[in-house]
């Protein structure tokens, strides 16, 4: 458009609504903004679906049309949420397991033939300061939170492109993109900061192969992990005077981030990053 001079964009013809003698279409066609957030027929793996962020990203999804396969350890919490979800598939699996992870992408595709989304939100943590976290412990934070997340993956990322298509939503954190201290936790923060930049490499290298990598990164929200700090005055203080909108996350405060980045909504957006935290990050 920076070629197109003001006088010729004058001169280009208008289309005609149908009261004009000319013309027998309208100006424009009637928008519906909400058919590009469905997700009809779309089959989705959830990671960490058997609480928190997973059980929710699940019930969302599935209320977009969604197929969704329910992956966590915890089979008796997935075939409870299985029943809620006609048509989702309770998958258990250990995310840590390189078999667990080839199981659970061979029943998706026995259950579907492809995978369109997978969001990888299965995470952990175990807050404490770096002079006590032993390497054993970091490593083990790190091999859940990223290496778990790139060996799901890579594993989909080839059904991906042998279709040619499908999208991948990491779930990162605020604490991959500045310091949690006062609450301690380097294994998990070296772990979320990872995700973010892994996001936009993945992003880059598939790009021409029909594949969109996103990432969301949460601020506090109650969930299943970090119940015990809503538990405490002092702590919900702490997060009430830090953030700008003056609260923690509620529960349907990321159905707006996964959706708009699991359907084609986003069609144009990949490689970023939305921060769904209050301002937090703004300070």
């Amino acid at each position: 458009m920076s070629n197109v001079s003001e006088k010729t964009l004058c001169c280009l013809p208008l289309r005609r609504g149908p009261s004009s003698p000319a013309g027998d279409r309208t100006l424009s066609e009637p928008i519906d903004v909400a058919r590009p957030f469905r997700l009809d027929g779309k089959v989705a793996i959830v990671t960490g679906a058997s609480s928190g962020f997973g059980a929710r990203f699940a019930r969302t999804l599935h209320a977009a049309g969604a197929k969704p396969v329910l992956a966590a350890r915890r089979a008796d919490r997935l075939e409870a949420l299985a029943r809620e979800l006609p048509g989702a598939t309770a998958a258990p699996c250990d995310v840590t397991s390189d078999r667990d992870l080839e199981r659970l992408v061979e029943v998706t595709l026995e259950r579907h033939g492809r995978i369109d989304l997978l969001v990888n939100n299965a995470g952990t943590t175990d807050p404490m300061p770096a002079e006590q976290e032993s390497p054993d412990h970091f490593r083990r934070i790190i091999d859940i939170d990223l290496n778990a997340q790139y060996a799901l993956t890579h594993l989909v990322g080839q059904v991906m492109i042998g279709q040619k298509s499908g999208n991948v939503i990491n779930v990162a954190s605020i604490a991959g993109l500045v310091s949690a201290t006062p609450v301690k936790m380097a294994s998990y923060c070296a772990a979320k900061g990872a995700v973010v930049n892994l996001t936009r490499e993945l992003a880059v290298q598939w790009a021409r192969k029909g594949i969109r990598v996103n990432a969301i990164a949460p601020a506090w929200f109650p969930t299943e992990m970090t119940g015990e700090m809503f538990k405490s005055d002092k702590s919900v203080a702490w997060i009430e005077a830090n953030t700008p909108l003056g609260r923690g996350g509620r529960e349907h405060e990321l159905d707006g981030a996964l959706l708009f980045l699991a359907s084609d909504a986003s069609s144009y957006v990949t490689g970023q990053t939305i921060v769904v935290d209050g301002g937090w990050t703004a300070r």
